[in-house]
Protein backbone atom coordinates (compact mmCIF):
# COMPACT_ATOMS: atom_id res chain seq x y z
CA UNK A 1 0.00 0.00 0.00
CA UNK A 2 1.10 3.57 -0.63
CA UNK A 3 1.78 5.56 2.54
CA UNK A 4 3.36 8.84 3.60
CA UNK A 5 5.81 9.11 6.48
CA UNK A 6 6.25 12.34 8.44
CA UNK A 7 9.75 13.82 8.41
CA UNK A 8 11.41 17.13 9.15
CA UNK A 9 12.12 17.72 5.45
CA UNK A 10 8.54 17.02 4.39
CA UNK A 11 6.39 13.91 4.10
CA UNK A 12 8.15 10.92 2.53
CA UNK A 13 6.14 8.88 -0.01
CA UNK A 14 6.65 5.15 0.56
CA UNK A 15 5.33 1.72 -0.29
CA UNK A 16 4.44 -0.57 2.63
CA UNK A 17 4.15 -4.35 2.23
CA UNK A 18 2.53 -6.36 5.01
CA UNK A 19 3.52 -9.95 5.88
CA UNK A 20 0.77 -12.58 5.72
CA UNK A 21 0.95 -13.75 9.35
CA UNK A 22 -0.99 -10.84 10.84
CA UNK A 23 1.35 -10.98 13.85
CA UNK A 24 4.03 -8.41 14.71
CA UNK A 25 7.11 -9.10 12.59
CA UNK A 26 10.55 -7.51 12.20
CA UNK A 27 10.67 -4.53 9.86
CA UNK A 28 12.93 -3.91 6.88
CA UNK A 29 13.61 -0.61 5.12
CA UNK A 30 14.15 -1.17 1.39
CA UNK A 31 16.49 1.45 -0.10
CA UNK A 32 16.19 2.02 -3.85
CA UNK A 33 18.89 2.21 -6.50
CA UNK A 34 19.64 5.31 -8.60
CA UNK A 35 16.31 4.91 -10.43
CA UNK A 36 14.35 5.84 -7.32
CA UNK A 37 10.81 4.65 -6.66
CA UNK A 38 10.03 1.95 -9.25
CA UNK A 39 7.82 -1.09 -9.57
CA UNK A 40 10.89 -3.24 -9.04
CA UNK A 41 11.40 -1.57 -5.66
CA UNK A 42 7.81 -2.36 -4.71
CA UNK A 43 8.39 -5.95 -5.84
CA UNK A 44 11.42 -6.17 -3.54
CA UNK A 45 9.26 -5.04 -0.63
CA UNK A 46 6.59 -7.60 -1.58
CA UNK A 47 9.21 -10.37 -1.66
CA UNK A 48 10.42 -9.48 1.84
CA UNK A 49 6.84 -9.33 3.10
CA UNK A 50 6.17 -12.78 1.68
CA UNK A 51 9.20 -13.97 3.70
CA UNK A 52 7.58 -12.61 6.87
CA UNK A 53 8.94 -9.08 7.21
CA UNK A 54 7.13 -5.76 7.46
CA UNK A 55 8.80 -4.00 4.52
CA UNK A 56 8.72 -0.31 3.66
CA UNK A 57 10.31 1.23 0.56
CA UNK A 58 10.67 5.02 0.94
CA UNK A 59 11.22 7.42 -1.94
CA UNK A 60 14.43 9.13 -0.80
CA UNK A 61 14.34 11.31 -3.94
CA UNK A 62 11.08 12.99 -2.92
CA UNK A 63 10.89 16.65 -3.83
CA UNK A 64 14.09 16.67 -5.91
CA UNK A 65 15.27 15.63 -9.37
CA UNK A 66 16.93 12.24 -9.64
CA UNK A 67 20.40 13.45 -10.58
CA UNK A 68 20.38 16.08 -7.84
CA UNK A 69 19.34 13.38 -5.40
CA UNK A 70 22.05 10.94 -6.48
CA UNK A 71 24.66 13.64 -5.86
CA UNK A 72 23.04 14.60 -2.54
CA UNK A 73 22.96 11.00 -1.29
CA UNK A 74 26.61 10.52 -2.19
CA UNK A 75 27.52 13.77 -0.42
CA UNK A 76 25.58 12.72 2.69
CA UNK A 77 27.24 9.29 2.73
CA UNK A 78 30.70 10.89 2.69
CA UNK A 79 29.70 13.24 5.52
CA UNK A 80 27.75 10.48 7.29
CA UNK A 81 24.98 13.00 7.96
CA UNK A 82 22.40 15.09 6.13
CA UNK A 83 18.84 14.85 4.84
CA UNK A 84 19.31 11.29 3.59
CA UNK A 85 20.14 10.02 7.07
CA UNK A 86 17.44 12.16 8.65
CA UNK A 87 14.85 10.70 6.28
CA UNK A 88 15.99 7.13 6.91
CA UNK A 89 15.80 7.69 10.66
CA UNK A 90 12.27 9.06 10.29
CA UNK A 91 11.31 5.94 8.35
CA UNK A 92 13.03 3.62 10.84
CA UNK A 93 11.28 5.22 13.84
CA UNK A 94 7.92 5.17 12.05
CA UNK A 95 8.31 1.51 11.11
CA UNK A 96 9.55 0.39 14.53
CA UNK A 97 6.57 2.09 16.18
CA UNK A 98 3.89 0.40 14.10
CA UNK A 99 1.76 -2.24 15.80
CA UNK A 100 2.62 -4.70 12.99
CA UNK A 101 6.34 -4.43 13.86
CA UNK A 102 8.24 -6.12 16.69
CA UNK A 103 10.40 -3.01 17.00
CA UNK A 104 13.39 -4.72 15.40
CA UNK A 105 14.33 -3.18 12.05
CA UNK A 106 16.83 -4.10 9.35
CA UNK A 107 17.82 -2.41 6.11
CA UNK A 108 18.45 -3.61 2.56
CA UNK A 109 19.76 -1.59 -0.36
CA UNK A 110 20.61 -1.99 -4.02
CA UNK A 111 23.40 -0.22 -5.97
CA UNK A 112 23.35 3.35 -4.59
CA UNK A 113 21.06 2.06 -1.86
CA UNK A 114 23.50 -0.76 -1.17
CA UNK A 115 26.22 1.77 -0.40
CA UNK A 116 23.83 3.59 1.90
CA UNK A 117 22.83 0.32 3.59
CA UNK A 118 26.51 -0.32 4.28
CA UNK A 119 27.00 3.00 6.06
CA UNK A 120 23.67 2.62 7.89
CA UNK A 121 24.96 -0.60 9.47
CA UNK A 122 27.02 1.43 11.93
CA UNK A 123 25.40 3.28 14.82
CA UNK A 124 21.99 3.81 13.19
CA UNK A 125 19.85 1.41 15.21
CA UNK A 126 19.55 -1.40 12.66
CA UNK A 127 19.67 -5.08 13.63
CA UNK A 128 20.99 -6.30 10.27
CA UNK A 129 21.92 -4.88 6.87
CA UNK A 130 21.83 -6.36 3.36
CA UNK A 131 24.30 -4.68 0.99
CA UNK A 132 23.73 -5.54 -2.67
CA UNK A 133 26.44 -4.44 -5.15
CA UNK A 134 26.88 -1.35 -3.04
CA UNK A 135 29.98 0.70 -2.42
CA UNK A 136 30.62 3.74 -0.27
CA UNK A 137 32.85 6.63 -1.32
CA UNK A 138 36.48 6.40 -0.18
CA UNK A 139 36.85 7.18 3.50
CA UNK A 140 33.19 6.58 4.35
CA UNK A 141 33.86 3.03 5.52
CA UNK A 142 37.41 2.88 6.83
CA UNK A 143 38.02 -0.07 9.13
CA UNK A 144 38.11 2.17 12.19
CA UNK A 145 34.55 3.30 11.49
CA UNK A 146 33.22 -0.22 11.12
CA UNK A 147 33.76 -1.49 14.66
CA UNK A 148 30.48 -2.23 16.42
CA UNK A 149 28.41 -2.47 13.27
CA UNK A 150 25.33 -4.65 12.94
CA UNK A 151 25.60 -7.97 11.05
CA UNK A 152 25.96 -7.54 7.27
CA UNK A 153 25.02 -9.85 4.39
CA UNK A 154 26.45 -8.64 1.08
CA UNK A 155 26.15 -9.81 -2.52
CA UNK A 156 28.14 -8.83 -5.61
CA UNK A 157 28.45 -9.94 -9.23
CA UNK A 158 31.85 -11.03 -10.52
CA UNK A 159 31.05 -9.66 -14.00
CA UNK A 160 30.45 -6.16 -12.63
CA UNK A 161 33.41 -4.14 -13.94
CA UNK A 162 32.54 -1.16 -11.75
CA UNK A 163 33.02 -3.12 -8.51
CA UNK A 164 35.94 -5.41 -9.22
CA UNK A 165 37.37 -6.72 -5.97
CA UNK A 166 34.68 -5.01 -3.89
CA UNK A 167 33.44 -8.22 -2.27
CA UNK A 168 36.95 -9.22 -1.20
CA UNK A 169 37.73 -5.75 0.16
CA UNK A 170 34.48 -5.59 2.11
CA UNK A 171 34.96 -9.03 3.59
CA UNK A 172 38.51 -8.10 4.68
CA UNK A 173 37.32 -4.86 6.29
CA UNK A 174 34.41 -6.49 8.11
CA UNK A 175 36.60 -9.33 9.38
CA UNK A 176 39.18 -6.83 10.61
CA UNK A 177 36.50 -4.84 12.42
CA UNK A 178 34.95 -7.96 13.97
CA UNK A 179 31.58 -7.45 12.26
CA UNK A 180 29.45 -10.56 11.73
CA UNK A 181 29.08 -10.97 7.98
CA UNK A 182 28.24 -13.13 4.97
CA UNK A 183 29.79 -11.79 1.76
CA UNK A 184 29.41 -13.62 -1.56
CA UNK A 185 30.39 -12.85 -5.14
CA UNK A 186 28.36 -14.57 -7.87
CA UNK A 187 30.46 -15.63 -10.88
CA UNK A 188 27.57 -15.53 -13.36
CA UNK A 189 26.18 -12.14 -12.35
CA UNK A 190 26.88 -8.50 -13.11
CA UNK A 191 25.62 -5.31 -11.51
CA UNK A 192 21.96 -5.12 -10.54
CA UNK A 193 21.37 -8.87 -10.70
CA UNK A 194 18.65 -8.71 -8.04
CA UNK A 195 16.73 -5.90 -9.75
CA UNK A 196 14.39 -7.04 -12.50
CA UNK A 197 13.48 -3.61 -13.87
CA UNK A 198 12.72 -5.06 -17.28
CA UNK A 199 10.34 -7.64 -15.85
CA UNK A 200 8.70 -4.92 -13.77
CA UNK A 201 8.22 -2.77 -16.91
CA UNK A 202 9.99 0.17 -15.31
CA UNK A 203 10.68 3.10 -17.67
CA UNK A 204 14.44 3.60 -17.48
CA UNK A 205 16.68 6.33 -18.94
CA UNK A 206 19.00 5.78 -21.89
CA UNK A 207 21.96 5.48 -19.52
CA UNK A 208 20.58 2.05 -18.64
CA UNK A 209 21.88 0.71 -21.98
CA UNK A 210 25.38 2.02 -21.29
CA UNK A 211 25.28 0.55 -17.80
CA UNK A 212 24.33 -2.79 -19.28
CA UNK A 213 27.46 -2.78 -21.43
CA UNK A 214 30.05 -1.62 -18.90
CA UNK A 215 28.66 -3.03 -15.66
CA UNK A 216 27.12 -6.14 -17.27
CA UNK A 217 23.92 -4.83 -15.73
CA UNK A 218 20.90 -7.09 -15.62
CA UNK A 219 18.75 -9.46 -13.65
CA UNK A 220 20.18 -12.95 -13.14
CA UNK A 221 17.52 -15.29 -11.83
CA UNK A 222 19.80 -18.06 -10.57
CA UNK A 223 22.07 -15.69 -8.63
CA UNK A 224 19.08 -13.68 -7.39
CA UNK A 225 17.35 -16.76 -6.00
CA UNK A 226 20.41 -17.77 -4.01
CA UNK A 227 21.00 -14.21 -2.78
CA UNK A 228 17.40 -13.92 -1.61
CA UNK A 229 17.72 -17.22 0.25
CA UNK A 230 20.87 -15.98 2.01
CA UNK A 231 19.33 -12.63 2.87
CA UNK A 232 16.18 -14.12 4.41
CA UNK A 233 18.21 -16.68 6.36
CA UNK A 234 20.56 -13.97 7.60
CA UNK A 235 17.73 -11.63 8.58
CA UNK A 236 15.95 -14.48 10.36
CA UNK A 237 19.10 -15.31 12.31
CA UNK A 238 19.72 -11.75 13.45
CA UNK A 239 16.23 -10.29 13.72
CA UNK A 240 14.29 -13.27 15.06
CA UNK A 241 16.79 -15.86 16.27
CA UNK A 242 14.05 -18.02 17.76
CA UNK A 243 12.64 -18.79 14.32
CA UNK A 244 16.10 -19.39 12.86
CA UNK A 245 16.90 -21.84 15.66
CA UNK A 246 13.62 -23.71 15.10
CA UNK A 247 14.38 -23.98 11.39
CA UNK A 248 17.88 -25.35 12.04
CA UNK A 249 16.45 -27.97 14.40
CA UNK A 250 13.84 -28.99 11.85
CA UNK A 251 10.89 -27.77 13.85
CA UNK A 252 8.12 -25.40 12.91
CA UNK A 253 9.05 -21.75 13.06
CA UNK A 254 6.85 -19.75 15.40
CA UNK A 255 4.47 -17.32 13.75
Amino acid sequence: MEVTIPAAGGEIPAYLALPPSGDPEPGVIVVHDMFGMTQDLRNQADWLASAGFLAVAPDLFHGRTKMACVRAVRRDVVARQGRTFDDVESVRSWLAGRRECTGTVGVIGFCMGGGLALVLAFGRGFAASSVNYGSAPKGACDEGLLVGGCPIVASYGAKDRSLRGAAHRLERLLAGAGVTHDVKEYPGAGHGFLNDHKGAHDPLPAVFTLMGTFMRYGYDERSAEDARRRIVSFFDAHMRPGRAQATREGGDAPG
